[in-house]
């Protein structure tokens, strides 16, 4: 189909004066920073450092060498990195997030040579990537990003003297944003794939329909794509805020597409519904109910840092800045921790969006008077103690719709942090195609501080983004009504007829964690796994490990006393096969101390392990 011919097309969707202004001066300069490394043509992606961004081919994978082959999109074989390369470094940049940091490197400092940097790039695109051809027409996600990307870039150039013969006076930048919508009408994603992938195509499809509302189907777009994204939010979000996926930067990348496309309609003067402010409103309590001291939220289930709108440079802190933004347009509650990093996107969202007070003003609005330490639909706890020791348990669902795709086999697993360091840590997710192995390891039940029976995983796997059986946990009871002991009890269906029974303790007084295993059936072998963070070292003597990391210059110490009934060894680094890493992002591992403990068990037997921190 042919796009048809737009005249007299206008962009008015642009800042409130004073929106760059309200810039903080450190923000701007971090994004300037980040700029004029783009302008030098570097950038990392997923632990790949690039250096040919000037002139980019944006076919080429930089870390197999192998460049994606042309012809009909759909009949590229995209997941297959022997012929394609690893997907994920061609479609990055392809989002054109480095070009809105670009663009917003242009807004604060009227530097024309950002914009035409931008200018050239989104050219080269356009003509290398005509309608349907390639591996940049495959996937849904990637349009929908890639849409708001556009509109902020045309936001952010508004300023600049060539940006309306760069996007509206421009036929083929037309052409593209007219075939990105209708591939996107066209193509929904569905059933099991109606996850993070469907939010980010509806509010891409939303806001290039608000913001480039130039066609006849424009309108028709907006108003379905509207529609579809208060229907998926919902549908992609407990009652009590927490991202169903129950992947934590999902949650983030939802609240950060929910929150961009509600910025556009508020510019177009579009009116939503106001459960979609509701639910974004709820996201955001429910993050700022389970962030650590350093901010610095669960490391649960898939990662693959995506983001749904990026203006700023490296250093920003993405959990600070979803917070920042919440407090300016939500308002903040009496208990959320205190947020002291600063942004460039909050000040930009903020001059968009409406306040939240005035939109519900009249309606009864609930928000929690205290912070929240149970989520019961999604089966999340946090408990707290002094000095900043944070435990998450789970004991929810295994994943989202009948894939669970982005779960890991990791019921009954704890996380706990002291000061935002990791001590008993999520090891991440390192990678989703190309590697199975590593796959197949960072979502086991082995890769997570929880107990396997006879070498299987808690839940089955049928492929990387696929599980045919899920575990089925319930927590059974919570207490943290006492200021001095926390607990938490919960049990999971995944070894049947086995089952496995975990209680968790927090003692303020002594500063101890303490976990009981339980394991109830037949004979099992037995695997316990308490996976450290890369900071800290281990002095392991049979069944006690002392454990040393530094925190801002001082010396930090905790006790591990382990069951005695196990056999315990360290383990680090290893790759035949794989155990000892911690991922801090996603294509990037790095060696880091796993404890694991063999044994036996039948009838009813108890493991019980406490860390106990010593000093601050």
């Amino acid at each position: 189909p042919v796009a048809p011919g737009v005249t007299g097309a206008r962009f008015t969707a642009v800042l409130p004066a004073g929106a760059v202004a309200a810039v903080p001066p450190d923000a701007a300069k971090r994004l300037v920073a980040e700029a004029d490394r783009l302008m030098a043509g570097r950038a990392e992606f997923f632990g790949v450092l690039r250096d040919d961004l000037a002139d980019p081919d944006w076919w080429h994978d930089p870390k197999t060498g192998r460049r994606a082959p042309e012809g009909y999109a759909f009949d590229v074989p995209y997941r297959d990195e022997d012929v394609t390369g690893d997907i994920k470094q061609i479609w990055e940049p392809s989002r054109h997030q480095y070009l809105t940091v670009l663009a917003a490197a242009y807004a604060v400092t009227g530097d024309e040579r950002y914009a035409e940097r931008v200018a050239g790039h989104l050219r080269s695109w356009w003509a290398s990537n005509p309608p349907l051809r390639g591996v940049h027409w495959v996937s849904g996600i990637e349009l929908g990003i890639r849409l708001l990307s556009w509109v902020w870039v045309r936001r952010l150039l508004d300023g600049w003297p060539g940006a309306a013969a760069l996007f509206e006076d421009n036929p083929v930048a037309l052409k593209q944003i007219w075939h990105h919508q209708r591939w996107l009408a066209a193509f929904p994603s569905r059933g099991s794939s109606a996850n993070n992938h469907v939010v980010a195509e509806t509010a891409g499809q939303f806001a290039a329909a608000c913001a480039f509302g130039w066609f006849p189907s424009s309108a028709r777009w907006r108003d379905d794509a509207l529609r579809s994204l208060e229907r998926q939010l919902r549908a992609n979000t407990f009652l009590s805020g927490l991202n169903r996926e129950l992947a934590t930067e999902y949650h983030g990348l939802v609240l950060e597409l929910g929150l961009a496309a509600v910025a556009e309609a508020d510019a177009a003067g579009v009116a939503v519904p106001p459960t979609v402010r509701l639910v974004l409103l709820r996201m955001t309590d429910a993050l700022a109910a389970v962030v650590d001291d350093r901010l610095r939220p669960p490391r649960q289930g898939d990662a693959d840092d995506g983001h749904g709108l990026v203006v700023d440079g490296a250093g920003t802190d993405r959990w600070a800045s979803l917070l920042a933004t919440g407090d300016a347009v939500f308002g903040s509650l009496p208990w959320w921790p205190a947020v002291t990093g600063t942004d460039v996107r909050t000040p930009l969202l903020a001059a968009l969006i409406r306040p939240y007070a005035k939109e519900c003003a009249g309606q009864a609005v609930s928000r929690p008077a205290s912070r929240p330490a149970h989520f019961s639909d999604a089966g999340l706890t946090v408990l707290r103690g002094p000095a900043g020791i944070w435990c998450r348990c789970d004991g929810g669902p295994h994943g989202f719709l009948s894939i669970a795709a982005h779960a890991h086999a990791d019921a009954l697993s704890v996380e706990v942090r002291h000061d935002g360091v990791d001590v008993l840590a999520d090891p991440g997710t390192f990678c989703y195609h190309g590697q199975p192995a590593w796959r197949r390891y960072f979502r086991s039940t082995l890769g997570h501080n929880t107990l396997e029976l006879d070498g299987a995983d808690q839940s089955v796997s049928g492929g990387p983004f696929l599980w045919t059986r899920h575990a089925r946990s319930r927590v059974l009871s919570v207490d943290v009504s006492d200021e001095g002991v926390s607990r938490w009890c919960a049990e999971h269906d995944g070894y049947g007829p086995s089952v496995h029974r975990r209680r968790v303790e927090l003692t303020a007084a002594s500063r101890e964690v303490r976990v009981v295993d339980e394991v109830r059936g037949p004979r099992r072998a037995v695997r316990l796994s308490y996976h450290l963070g890369p900071a800290v070292a281990a002095d392991l003597v049979d069944d006690r490990a002392v454990l040393t990391w530094t925190r801002d210059g001082e010396e930090r110490s905790a006790v591990l006393d382990l069951p005695g009934e196990l056999s315990w060894r360290a383990h680090r680094g290893e790759t035949n096969p794989p155990l000892g890493w911690y991922s801090p992002g996603f294509g990037r591992k790095e060696p880091a101390t796993t404890l694991v403990g063999t044994g036996f068990t039948d009838g009813a037997r108890e493991f019980t392990t406490v860390l106990g921190f010593r000093g601050r």
